[in-house]
């Protein structure tokens, strides 16, 4: 009696362990498309401001031109996310774990095309004076790459004391924006031959601050998950 019921516990304990197993796997597979996504939307926004900053046509086609690998990176994320729901039916934690991913992907995704949004805007403003406010476009830019960093590292530990400060540096960003908007619509009013070249590096700020707004959704998605409270940090 006893060989039997120790055999049967076997049984019925294997199939749990290699779902379990290949569970685990699939949301490897998962985290780590999403660590080379946020690399790849990292590394397209410096690229982007780098080349407004500097009018550099080349290094502006390029970024360009990379927003398709930012786009299949988000693909490869949502066929395994489903893959992974399909074959391994994961509930409750894992469940929305992978739909967190898949979210995740969807934010970087349109973060890339923020990045390539700032590219686009020198191909109008190549032939403008250059603007002081740029110098300020660049510094919350990068400040925006640094958060994408920082928010996807608190993901992958599911860590919400990390999302929450890379939330709250949101309001820096902000800040600049709005001095970017403020000092080019007042030398707009002064000078109009500055409204071609203001209009772009205002375009090229809000999609920098697009990004910072994006960077605090995927900062509540790491909130929620690590506590289960659905939290707005951007109020």
């Amino acid at each position: 009696m006893d060989e039997a019921l120790e055999h049967a516990s076997t049984t019925i304990e294997q199939p749990h362990a290699a779902s379990r197993t290949g569970l685990d796997r699939e949301e490897r597979l998962v985290k780590d498309a999403i660590l080379r996504m946020g690399s790849l939307v990292e590394a397209q926004i410096r690229a982007g401001i780098q080349a407004f900053a500097d009018r550099d046509l080349e290094l502006a086609a390029r970024v360009i031109a990379d927003d398709a690998r930012v786009n299949d990176a988000q693909r490869q994320v949502a066929d395994t996310v489903i893959t992974a729901i399909a074959t391994q039916s994961p509930v409750a934690r894992d469940l929305r774990f992978l739909i967190a991913l898949d979210h995740v992907a969807f934010e970087l995704e349109r973060i890339g095309d923020h990045g390539a949004g700032i590219a686009k805007q020198l191909r109008w403003l190549i032939e403008e004076p250059a603007l002081p406010q740029v110098r300020e476009l660049a510094r919350i830019g990068n400040l925006a790459a640094d958060q994408v960093r920082g928010v996807v590292t608190a993901l992958i530990d599911i860590d919400d004391a990390v999302a929450r400060e890379v939330a709250a540096r949101d309001d820096d960003i902000d800040h600049g924006y709005r001095t970017i908007f403020s000092e080019i619509i007042e030398l707009m009013r002064l000078d109009p031959t500055s409204v071609a070249g203001g209009t772009r590096v205002i375009l090229a700020a809000h999609w920098v601050e697009r990004i910072g707004d994006r960077v605090t959704n995927i900062a509540e998605d790491v909130v929620y998950l690590a506590t289960g409270e659905v939290e707005d940090l951007n109020p």
